[in-house]
């Protein structure tokens, strides 16, 4: 079932509330069940970890259903070790969930990417996105080779997401995970919002075996 297509400047706060209702109305149309096998619990087999920016909804661009995609997102899709926000819903989605899958989706033309990419100061976020320069600062050599300002955009969003998809990997969870023997892999995707395609990033890690030597826990 495709969304209704509304423009931004069309959406009000009393818009909303009429959309919820129409959007029930569909669902119990399609299936009058729906919200009673909704309710039922959660099984979601993929954790997302993707970027707030409100152009990249993960059921969307997945063509999924509620409940299908346990959603975690923040600014540029950033995945640091200090962030118990995150931490807490990668502990909760790995071992009461069971999710099979974690994705870290960045996007091209990313804000908080080009943001990071410069020098101007910006606000509070300055902050965060010092991981985002971190990432770049292991990767100088080869940004310091693009001059062209787009390509190193997509390239500093294409090694964000691969470096984060690796913290993921580097988390004591993840860890125990694989060590009990729990199926469970890791992605690093990036979407385009050109073309609406997504494209695997070939680091996926399945394994103990995938983790970097610095981070490895005992276990």
């Amino acid at each position: 079932m495709c969304a209704k297509t509304i423009e931004t400047k069309d959406i009000t706060y009393e818009g909303l509330l009429q959309g919820n209702a129409d959007w029930i109305q569909d669902m119990i149309q399609a299936d009058p069940d729906y919200f009673d096998k909704l309710s039922a619990g959660q099984h979601p087999p993929v954790l997302w970890i993707g970027c707030s920016d409100s152009r990249v909804p993960a059921n969307q661009i997945t063509n999924t259903m509620p409940g299908d995609i346990f959603v975690h997102r923040n600014i540029a899709n950033v995945v640091v070790h200090t962030d118990m926000n995150l931490l807490s819903v990668l502990d909760y989605s790995v071992n009461v969930l069971k999710v099979k899958h974690i994705i870290v989706c960045g996007h091209y033309g990313c804000g908080g990417v080009n943001a990071a990419l410069g020098n101007k100061q910006v606000g509070i976020i300055d902050n965060w996105l010092r991981h985002i320069r971190d990432v770049y600062r292991v990767h100088q050599l080869e940004m310091e080779t693009m001059k062209d300002p787009e390509k190193r955009s997509n390239r500093m969003v294409e090694l964000n997401a691969i470096e984060s998809a690796a913290n993921v990997v580097n988390t004591s969870i993840v860890q125990n995970a694989w060590a009990n023997g729990q199926e469970l892999s890791v992605h690093a995707w990036v979407y385009s919002l050109r073309t609406g395609k997504i494209t695997d990033m070939k680091v996926s890690s399945h394994g103990i075996n995938d983790v970097h030597p610095a981070f490895k826990v005992s276990l």
